[in-house]
């Protein structure tokens, strides 16, 4: 039986010998089916939000152009059952314009990801850079970036976002960040991102208390390595697990803080679109046509549910204690 076991273990070793942590890690991800689906949606999501335009242009088909002969005269209601939906409109119409609502989705997806993804990688680079400065140097400097974290997460962040949005919109607009959708797009992006650096900081915090007692460490600092690259040389390299981890369960959580906004009315003003603003003026006909709720909903849960799978999958790779 001992013999057994030693064998199996040579076996392993032999697997997983000269490979890197990112060879391991996608080795793993590759053996779960979910994950690789999941993947392979969030794929196709960003290359129809990168080339899903361009692809419209060719089709002539345009988000912004009205189409009379899609509804009806009187009301506006499409002349079609479920919404429109035709071989022109493969996912209807809007109500009373006429608009394509594939269109609307593509350039909607576009948005809602520009947004999530800016905002997640500030939030990274934020988070990362003072959980880093606070878990090494310790002491006064710890305890007044823990308190200014603490501060910044007691504020009731959906209150303050809307009781903001017109005034720091108009800020930004002063500042050169051009009027309309550009200052406020700016404004989503740089409001989820100064709400949700604290959680990662605390993470990252955490992580680098248990690595500054680390031998490679304390040999860094006998040899007279400065604190700079202590910080970014030695230390940094350690965290990317977590630090993809918490990217990856942040990013879908940003996409929902988005459309909720945009629910709310602090998004993108028409022409353009997003999936909160689908969703809020599909509640108007839902009753009618219940499709303008189900398919802007239906792409949004995919697109989040997918983040948080490859997230738990990758957390799952990336822990050497997991049972597989």
């Amino acid at each position: 039986m001992a013999i057994a076991q030693d064998v199996a273990g040579f076996q392993s070793q032999a697997l997983t010998g000269g490979r890197s942590l990112r060879q391991i890690v996608w080795a793993r991800l590759r053996r779960d089916r979910l994950a690789m689906v999941c993947l392979i949606i969030l794929i196709a999501y960003y290359t129809m939000a990168i080339f899903g335009p361009f692809v419209l242009a060719l089709i002539g088909l345009d988000p912004y152009k009205l189409d009379p002969a899609a509804i009806s005269d009187l009301g506006g209601q499409p002349k079609l059952p479920w919404g429109g939906i035709s071989a022109q409109h493969i996912l209807g119409v809007e109500w009373g314009t006429g608009r394509d609502i594939f269109a609307q989705l593509t350039y909607g997806l576009r948005i809602s990801l520009v947004i999530a993804t800016s905002a997640t990688a500030i939030t990274v680079a934020i988070g990362t850079v003072v959980g880093i400065i606070a878990g090494y140097t310790g002491g006064w400097t710890d305890a007044l970036i823990g308190r200014f974290m603490d501060l910044i997460l007691a504020f009731p962040f959906l209150l303050i976002v809307l009781a903001l949005s017109a005034v720091l919109t108009q800020r930004l607009t002063d500042l050169g960040v051009p009027d309309g959708n550009p200052s406020r797009i700016t404004y989503l992006i740089l409001v989820l991102s100064v709400f949700g650096w604290p959680y990662l900081a605390r993470i990252v915090r955490g992580q680098v208390i248990s690595l500054r007692e680390r031998e490679f460490v304390e040999a860094a600092v006998a040899m007279g390595a400065g604190k700079r690259r202590i910080l970014f040389t030695e230390i940094l390299p350690n965290l990317w697990a977590p630090i993809l981890v918490y990217a990856t369960l942040t990013l879908p959580a940003y996409i929902g803080f988005e459309a909720a906004l945009s629910f709310l009315g602090v998004g993108v003003l028409p022409p353009e679109t997003t999936f909160g603003a689908m969703l809020a003026n599909s509640v108007t006909y839902f009753v009618v046509v219940p499709t303008y709720l189900f398919i802007p909903g239906t792409v949004l849960v995919i697109l989040v549910v997918s983040f948080n799978l490859l997230g738990d999958a990758l957390r799952d790779a990336l822990d050497p204690k997991a049972v597989r």
